[in-house]
């Protein structure tokens, strides 16, 4: 039995074949073989439930009291009359199995119409049961559960470690996930009959389960199916390690004292004490966990072996308990967690926290409300029937059907499956994917949200925003801040994603370092193979021109055909030293009516400098002469301008047409590579008339992918 694959909140325990340690206060199997013989022989009275699914049934009513019974049973009846005669491989009646399957999902708080289709998930495959026959008798939504599951079967086993099988796998789920809410608990009881298989087949089977199917029911967070089929698989394709974490569980059990229960006690009398209703229980690690443990902290001690769980009534009161476990007892404060703030991806919420004893060990703790608890051992089947009524159902963001079982990270896994240019690559984004065991949360500005994995960048937000249009990306803001498209978002950042407005807008190449989601990396890979770079332009490649951001080198640019060439400063200078040259300072580039100050410097020169240019400070360190300098009656002048902008198609061009219609004429220009989208450029422009300096500023910042226009500063040192 797996030591954490139990739900204390059902009739029974959720138990695999796997040979375990006896624990306390555990019930024992249901033995199925015994079901099966009375499915076979027992009596099935008219109008009484058949004695075969009374387990089923007890489960059921322990989460749905008012539950109605009736479809259970005919379903049942069905079930048992079509696969009369049929034996699994172990020996038992085939009907054991649907009735297995059926009980696993009813002991996680299944609605009675999962029920009645895990009951009926083979008749389609395996008997001459029609989808007709299973519409007209138990209604669409059943037939619908059925036909998914029976689409699901066909890309078992063998074949589903193709990539194309587990895209057929993922879309036959189509929009109802209690589709693969049986499939995984079809796939539970049949690992744990896997023992009657040859070897070589367990262990495919077991690769299978380990790498899309244990990763599918975390994300669902069914953690009472994920935690089981984990110890499964561990013990088949891990066996050595498997008998080693079995003896240690057996010696720990034999053990005289037990720290757990000693903390658990000290923890109840704390609770007690403060007047909060609360139950504490010991939740020991299964097996997986275990071997987690062992490998991370090396030689176990008495609190390794599992955690303690808190379940309490209110979300208030899980936030007491944490304040006096802090209060009352030795907090290890690195240790905490609040998932219920911040729920995981999967509805999991909890407080995790630790605490330690005197003698160095250190207990983790786990505080939650049973409704948390519930949802945190079966995830979305604890949710019941995504289709009531319209009016009980909240809208959901962007029009999407608020379907509980439906959640965001599935929506993404359906659209990107789409795109998939091949089955290799479906395949490889898949596990990649379903390997982020986290998700975060970005608010937009308009107060929406995107659900994200744990170290997505602003590429990543732009494509689960915008799809394909994110290719016009030209930056994003976070929290406020210019940010680059690579800057790593994390959960409750706001994120406003600028775009550019040229339709022959294109992503960057660079953009596949920083994207993290599977549908930003084959939005930029489909694009990228549809605009292949030619041979002769593999140089403009590595320093991209317009397309990629505008760059003409990282000197200065000589001025095109026509140009004007470089002329002393328009703007006059008046200078109280009589037959001094006078020459504007290039760091600064002062322009009427700055305030400024003049240094003699070697030859005659005097140069003018703004009053706040960090060079003139230092030049007046230094002792330089100052000279007494303003401006004359001239405003022409000539000014040196930083901007900086995001890489898009013909920057440049808009850029420079936004200073010609100003009346400026450019001198020179320098514009470095682009760094992660974002370049730097530097002109010295000649004005006819300083007072015109603003408005040129302005419609420079006006141009899109501008986002700072500035006058140039020297250097600080």
């Amino acid at each position: 039995m797996s030591a954490e694959a139990t739900n204390p909140a059902t009739a029974g325990p959720v138990a695999p074949t796997a040979p375990t340690v006896a624990r306390r206060k555990s019930r024992p199997r249901i033995d199925l073989r015994r079901l099966g013989r009375a499915a076979l022989l027992g009596p099935t009275t008219r109008g009484r439930l058949p004695a075969a699914i009374g387990h089923v049934a007890e489960a059921h009513r322990a989460h749905h009291p008012d539950a109605d019974l009736g479809p259970l049973r005919r379903a049942y009846l069905l079930a048992e009359s079509s696969h009369r005669g049929q034996m699994r491989k172990s020996g038992e009646p085939y009907i054991t199995h649907p009735l297995a399957v059926t009980l696993i999902l009813a002991q996680l708080g299944a609605e009675t119409t999962t029920l009645v289709a895990s009951l009926l998930h083979d008749t389609v495959e395996d008997t001459e049961v029609t989808l007709d026959q299973v519409r007209d008798q138990f209604g669409e939504e059943v037939r619908y559960l059925v036909d998914g599951v029976t689409k699901l079967e066909k890309v078992d086993y063998g074949a589903a470690a193709e990539p194309e099988t587990f895209r057929k796998m993922l879309v036959a789920t189509g929009n109802d996930v209690r589709v693969m809410s049986i499939k995984l608990a079809d796939r539970l009881h049949n690992m744990r009959t896997l023992g009657v298989m040859r070897p070589e087949k367990q262990a495919r089977i077991a690769k299978v389960t380990r790498d899309v199917l244990i990763p599918l029911a975390e994300r669902l967070g069914v953690q009472a199916l994920k935690t089981e089929l984990e110890d499964l698989v561990f013990a088949i394709l891990h066996p050595e390690e498997y008998r080693t974490v079995r003896e240690l569980i057996a010696e720990n059990a034999s053990r005289a004292d037990d720290p757990l229960e000693e903390i658990a006690e000290e923890v109840r009398a704390v609770l007690r004490e403060a007047d909060i209703p609360a139950e504490v229980l010991i939740r020991p690690r299964h097996f997986v966990s275990l071997h987690r443990v062992s490998r991370k902290r090396g030689e176990l001690r008495g609190t390794d072996f599992g955690r303690l769980l808190v379940l309490v009534n209110e979300d208030a009161d899980c936030y007491g308990v944490l304040g006096e476990l802090h209060t009352c007892m030795t907090p290890v404060v690195s240790e905490f967690k609040d998932f219920i703030a911040v729920p995981k991806f999967n509805l999991y919420q909890s407080l995790h926290t630790a605490v330690a004893r005197a003698d160095g060990q250190i207990a983790e703790v786990l505080i939650r409300t049973h409704q948390m608890h519930r949802a945190a051992e079966a995830g979305v089947i604890a949710l019941g029937n995504p289709y009531t009524a319209p009016e009980e159902q909240s809208a959901a963001a962007d029009g999407e059907r608020a379907d509980p079982t439906r959640p965001g990270w599935l929506s993404r896994l359906l659209d990107w499956q789409r795109a998939a240019p091949d089955p290799d690559t479906f395949w490889s984004t898949l596990r990649e994917d379903l390997a982020q065991d986290r998700e975060i949360t970005v608010v937009r500005p308009d107060g929406g949200t995107l659900g994200l994995p744990e170290g997505a960048t602003c590429v990543d937000a732009a494509y689960a925003q915008y799809g394909d249009d994110a290719h016009a990306c030209i930056g994003a803001r976070v929290n406020g801040r210019l940010a680059r498209l690579s800057t790593v978002l994390h959960d409750g950042d706001t994120v406003q994603l600028l775009m550019g407005q040229d339709p022959a807008s294109e992503p960057s190449r660079e953009w596949l370092e920083h994207a993290h989601t599977p549908a930003a990396r084959i939005a930029i890979q489909r694009w990228l193979a549809a605009h292949p770079v030619a041979d002769d332009q593999s140089e403009e490649a590595q320093a991209p021109a317009e397309g990629q951001g505008p760059v003409e080198g990282s000197g200065p640019a000589r001025p095109a055909a026509g140009a004007p060439a470089e002329r002393p400063p328009a703007a006059d200078v008046i200078v109280d030293m009589p037959g001094a040259a006078v020459r504007l300072a290039g760091c600064c580039t002062p322009v009427p009516p700055d305030a400024i100050d003049g240094f003699a410097v070697r030859g005659g020169v005097v140069t003018v400098h703004r009053a706040e240019c960090a060079v003139a400070e230092r030049m007046r360190e230094r002792g330089r002469t100052e000279v007494g300098v303003r401006w004359g009656d001239n405003a022409g002048c000539r000014v040196t301008l930083v901007a900086e902008s995001f890489g898009r198609p013909h920057l440049l061009a808009d850029l420079t047409e936004a200073m010609a219609l100003e009346g400026a004429e450019i001198i020179s220009a320098t514009v470095a590579p682009p760094t992660e989208q974002r370049v730097h450029h530097s002109y010295t422009l000649q004005l006819p008339d300083a007072a015109h300096l603003p408005a040129l500023m302005r419609a420079m910042r006006d141009v899109p992918g501008v986002y700072d226009v500035s006058r140039a500063q020297g250097p600080a040192s």
